[in-house]
């Protein structure tokens, strides 16, 4: 490298394991000598790590592409992400854009960034192909960190296009997978999340998903595990004891979609309502206060105004802490697109905008039940008034203030009263520790 540093720049746009993999390019640049910048200030290098879930994901990729351009002008431009495999013809055919690089090698970006500002001609298709080739993460964009345990999916449900930009599920080995933990927390991290695209499957040799979680709870050292984004099916029984172990926080990102039987089956999903109730009753029964959070679709194909209803009725049932809620938007190439009764757009919209108000209260009603309770909240901020945030175990926001309370640093909160509302409704608590 020159002496004077060449500047890097980052955004990410989508699901969690596309911020793990960025991290994991920002430590990769800064410990071979570049400068991390913001994406916001000038840079040699902008790299977009783009989604393509959503029409609207692609929307925001496309914006977020070329103001990376129009900022940069000059400067070079990567895209990658799952937005580089859905449309990677028509994006290298853009000028605005110097590299597009394909999931299976996004790893090895920092290798083609180093050619190029040696002179040197390398395209991406020559680089090394390897979706767990990313190393550890030590300068992270976030305080806690991700661990891939798994890549792709199987499961192809009719709205979906991730087995086509991710691939085939593949697992990592899980000695890589424990390698991995250890040097991450060996970096300070205090918390980390199992991430993967479809993590219930996870299949190595004579393993599955309880035995990874399990030999990770067993790594030595001061820590919590959550677990990211899961589908409601693949586990077994074991997975529901590892609970008891105090260092997984007792809180599921487990995917709906949708509260009705009959457009679970036109998605192709591999459950139906029972299945989904009985995971839930079963954590609930033995934690009352187990936090379940979800993701639904609006307006799939066929959605009728009864199996709408059965979505609220659903997210109720479930008393979920937050939904995240999509507009179905049709993606090209899956059966989905295909299906007729395509419902009206200003349709979707009035039942997002229903569906969304429900799990504003529904969030509200969870907060309130932790007030006069402790949370164990690991800083991720720490304002200019002396009030640090973050989350307790329950991946609840919370709020307090303290002596010399550093980032990254957990603390026992007991909560107080509600804040905020809609969106930025949280808790604020005092330090029981001073």
């Amino acid at each position: 490298m020159n002496a004077i540093k060449k500047k890097v720049a980052f955004k990410t746009l989508g699901c969690r394991l596309n911020q793990y993999e960025t991290d994991a390019l920002v430590s990769d640049f800064d410990q071979a000598g570049y400068e991390i910048v913001d994406f916001k200030d000038a840079a040699d290098v902008v790299i977009v790590n783009t989604c393509t879930v959503t029409n609207q994901s692609d929307q925001k990729s496309r914006n977020t592409i070329s103001q990376a351009a129009r900022n940069n002008l000059g400067s070079m431009v990567v895209v990658t992400g799952c937005m580089a495999n859905n449309y990677k013809e028509k994006l290298e055919g853009q000028s605005k854009i110097t590299y597009v690089v394909d999931n299976e090698r996004k790893a090895s970006i920092r290798q083609l960034v180093d050619a190029h500002f040696q002179g040197e001609i390398l395209h991406p298709s020559n680089l090394e192909g390897d979706v767990f080739q990313f190393n550890t993460v030590d300068r992270s964009l976030h305080t806690r960190s991700s661990i891939k345990i798994q890549d792709g999916c199987d499961n192809f449900c009719t709205f979906c296009i991730i087995p086509k930009v991710r691939g085939r599920a593949v697992s990592r080995p899980l000695p890589q997978i424990i390698e991995n933990v250890k040097d991450t927390l060996a970096n300070g991290f205090k918390e980390l999340v199992i991430t993967g695209v479809n993590i219930g499957r996870y299949e190595w040799e004579d393993k599955r998903f309880e035995d990874v979680l399990e030999a990770i709870l067993n790594v030595p050292g001061d820590f919590r595990v959550r677990i990211s984004s899961l589908e409601p099916d693949g586990f077994g029984d074991r997975f529901y004891d590892l609970f008891e172990h105090p260092k997984l926080a007792p809180h599921l990102h487990l995917c709906l979609q949708s509260g009705s039987d009959k457009v679970l089956l036109r998605m192709r999903r591999m459950y139906d309502l029972n299945r989904f109730a009985d995971i839930v009753d079963r954590f609930r029964t033995k934690r009352p206060d187990f936090n379940f959070t979800s993701d639904l679709i609006v307006g799939f194909p066929g959605e009728s105004e009864t199996d709408f209803e059965e979505s609220l009725d659903a997210i109720t049932r479930f008393n979920f802490s937050h939904v995240h809620t999509f507009k179905y938007s049709v993606r090209k190439g899956t059966r989905a697109e295909r299906m007729e009764d395509q419902i009206a757009e200003n349709i979707k919209t009035e039942r997002s905008a229903i569906l969304r108000e429900a799990s504003e209260q529904l969030r509200v009603n969870y907060l309130n039940r932790f007030i006069g309770r402790e949370q164990t909240v690991l800083v991720e901020k720490v304002d200019s008034r002396g009030f640090a945030s973050g989350y307790g175990e329950h991946y609840i926001p919370v709020r307090f203030k303290g002596n010399d309370i550093q980032k990254n640093t957990f603390h026992k909160v007991r909560i107080i009263k509600l804040e905020g509302q809609g969106d930025n409704v949280g808790l604020l608590g005092e330090n029981q520790e001073n």
